[in-house]
């Protein structure tokens, strides 16, 4: 019998039996009721106070991971995180791998060597963390992805396998929520769970088997596992895999299923159906009545909770937190402060800390673009600017939602010059991967944008100041930490992804001072960050701040890694006990393994301090002809990313009439000439159609 007439018969059972899941102990077929979307996003009102994950939950669903992990005859680690990536329980079973291996590599293919490629000593903890908070972060009350999903999105090929079509449109999310984002929370040593977003420790995962967890089709965190000792990728979805890593983690959602409404395989993503799972409830073999309790897992020595520094020491199962409420860190906000032009509340909201204070108050900034404190941002206009662009966000029809005609789900974050963090705001129910990502967008498109800046703060200026990264080699044998060693080859530098550019444009003054000022978005910079150029065809160059062929793969894509390595190392480092404290809050300037000052700061600069993002939705910001900021959004379709980001500017500017603007159309990176190449980069890629209730077209022509 085909695994598509098992999913069929699923459906088939699900139907009659006109229950809801959630909370634990439902029947098998149950478990994938569709549920009614919640049309506000949120927390809706059939959920209320119930709508996270209770310590017993977290117990049911460990234990019924442990229940298939033991029929088939496997030991497996299994982290489960609520929906801001609080760590709520890590249960390793006895005999578990205590590593994974970092492989893009099939059978096929030739072996990677650079980057994170090849790296057999990651704690399998640390791999299942990533893989829950994938889940998790990806994951709305509107859309169900899974870390199947996420590999499907940021490969080279879209769909993987393919050859000559574009890459994912999430090209190089993986790469985000890093260890040493500034952004991130950091977990506290505490019995309950505190305020997100959380760090991930590798990034967002894209190895089949992070699951998002759901309760009365509310989304309340994710489930991941790792059994395999692969931490990798699927590259050919021709066909349907059978990942025991994934199989575990659907035994482990039972009860707590994503809704089949709202699943990736029913939504469409540049026209291309996403996939959810390769593992259906009837390929399993335990049921939940298999599942024993952690008390009799524990006593008969089959495995326990593990305690893993930097994220959790509990030992126990703990609670999650209610989303959209103060104590998950984010909340709504004032509706006296996010107002549209008729004085109408945004429905926003915003990050707040313990103390339920907003992080980000839309804040003035104190650079000096152009030598003159008046070319600065005030904080009037970063409210503006955050305004308006919710306002596009709300206006605007979703990407990757359900149902059709839903409200787009983001987050937009602007910085001033330096990258300074100046106001965030978002609206509801937007994915919480794309916090971090707005961020990481909005500061790469001001760093690029910066030539023709004062010497000392050009872009070539501060790559080539940046200690190079140190790519860690392998281990033979046994798994020792204390004899991590380091590549002689690869050895990348940054000052050559400097020159590469200046060949690339055949230009010696690009990136530099003495260049024409060049305003770079976030597609611009995803154009020159691809393994190939123009994006799609096999036959193009790489890009100038992509990795050559034979280097490239999705743990090893470029400068986007290369520049935050050296500090994923030092995390890394923390985590074996190498080194008595972790990694700081900025992911530039770490020094790695090297022979002096191994794992010192040198270049702490808060221009990309989480890191670059090369896939769309950032623009800067200009007053008159000077760069004086950016703006990134994230969350619901790069296409419509790029809108709200372009259009609710330019919306901002025309009601504050103080000079604030997209960059001029004179100086945009698509009237870039490509020596050699009949195709130019792109700035940004506005939807059609892309209004609720209205036919509007071609929305940003002429800005």
């Amino acid at each position: 019998m085909s695994r598509y007439i098992y999913a069929l018969l699923s459906l088939v059972l699900i139907l009659a039996s006109g229950c809801s899941g959630g909370g634990g102990g439902s029947t098998l077929a149950a478990e994938q009721t569709a549920v009614a979307n919640p049309a506000s996003g949120g927390t809706p009102a059939n959920c209320g106070e119930n709508c996270f994950l209770s310590a017993i939950d977290v117990e049911t669903i460990i234990s019924q991971a442990v229940a298939e992990a033991t029929v088939r005859n496997v030991a497996a680690t299994i982290a489960v995180v609520d929906r801001v990536g609080n760590v709520l329980a890590v249960f390793q079973m006895s005999d578990a791998d205590a590593f994974a291996t970092i492989t893009s590599t099939d059978k096929i293919g030739a072996p990677v060597v650079g980057g994170l490629e090849n790296l057999n000593f990651i704690p399998s903890t640390l791999a299942s963390i990533a893989k829950a908070v994938t889940g998790a972060y990806l994951s709305t009350s509107g859309n169900a992805f899974s870390t199947r999903t996420a590999s499907q999105i940021i490969q080279r090929n879209f769909n993987p396998g393919e050859d000559n079509v574009p890459s994912g449109p999430l090209f190089g999310v993986q790469f985000s929520q890093l260890p040493c984002s500034d952004f991130s929370q950091r977990f506290s040593s505490s019995a309950v769970s505190t305020v997100g977003p959380h760090r991930s420790p590798l990034g967002l995962a894209a190895d089949p088997g992070g699951l998002p967890l759901y309760i009365d089709g509310v989304s309340v965190g994710a489930v991941g596992v790792i059994a395999d000792g692969i931490y990798g990728l699927d590259k050919n979805i021709s066909g349907f895999d059978i990942d025991l890593d994934e199989l575990i983690a659907t035994a482990a959602t039972q009860g707590y299923a994503a809704p089949l409404d709202i699943r990736a395989d029913v939504i469409t993503i540049v026209g291309k159906t996403a996939r959810f799972s390769d593992s259906f409830v009837a390929d399993l073999i335990s049921t939940p009545a298999d599942a024993r309790s952690i008390t009799e897992l524990q006593n008969d020595q089959l495995g326990d909770y593990v305690e893993v520094v930097g994220y959790y020491d509990a030992l126990a199962a703990k609670a999650g937190t209610i989303f959209g409420q103060a104590a998950s860190g984010i909340r709504a906000a004032d509706p006296a402060v996010f107002l549209d032009a008729n004085g109408q509340s945004l429905d926003a909201f915003v990050f707040v800390d313990e103390d339920n204070n907003n992080r980000y108050v839309a804040t003035g900034a104190t650079d000096s673009p152009a030598g003159d404190n008046d070319n600065s941002l005030t904080a009037d206009e970063v409210q503006m600017i955050l305004n308006e662009a919710i306002g596009v966000a709300n206006q605007s029809r979703a990407q990757i939602r359900v149902p059709a005609g839903t409200q787009a789900r983001v987050t937009i974050s602007v910085v001033d010059s330096n990258g300074v963090i100046l106001g965030m705001g978002r609206t509801r129910d937007g994915p919480v991967f794309g916090a971090d990502v707005s961020l990481q967008k909005a500061r790469t498109a001001t760093f690029f944008s910066g030539t023709g800046r004062a010497s000392g703060s050009t872009p070539a200026d501060i790559l080539r100041a940046l200690p190079d990264p140190l790519y860690l080699e392998p281990q033979d044998g046994v798994i020792d930490a204390n004899a991590l060693a380091t590549l002689a080859s690869p050895a990348p530098s940054f000052a050559r992804y400097v020159l590469d550019t200046k060949l690339f444009f055949d230009n010696p003054d690009a990136l530099e001072a003495s260049g024409s000022p060049v305003a770079f978005s976030d597609r611009a910079g995803g154009n020159i960050s691809r393994p190939n150029f123009p994006d799609g065809p096999t036959s193009g160059q790489p890009g100038p701040l992509s990795k050559p062929p034979g280097e490239w793969s999705i743990f090893s894509v470029g400068l986007q890694l290369d520049l935050a390595y050296n500090s994923i190392v030092r995390h890394l480092a923390f985590v074996f006990g190498l080194v008595p404290t972790d990694v700081a809050q900025n992911c530039l300037g770490n020094t790695g393994l090297a022979d002096v000052d191994p794992f010192t700061v040198q270049g702490d600069v808060p221009n990309l301090a989480n890191g670059i993002q090369i896939f769309p939705g950032s623009v800067p910001i200009y007053r008159d002809d000077i760069l004086v900021g950016g703006i990134g959004v994230s969350g619901d379709g790069v296409d419509q990313d790029d809108m709200i980001s372009f259009l609710g500017l330019h919306r901002a500017g025309l009601r504050l009439n103080t000079g604030i603007h997209n960059a001029p159309v004179a100086i945009r990176a698509d009237l870039l000439n490509i020596p050699g190449e009949s195709s130019r980069l792109r700035y940004v890629n506005c939807p059609q159609v892309p209004f609720i209730n209205s036919n509007d077209t071609e929305v940003c022509d002429g800005i």
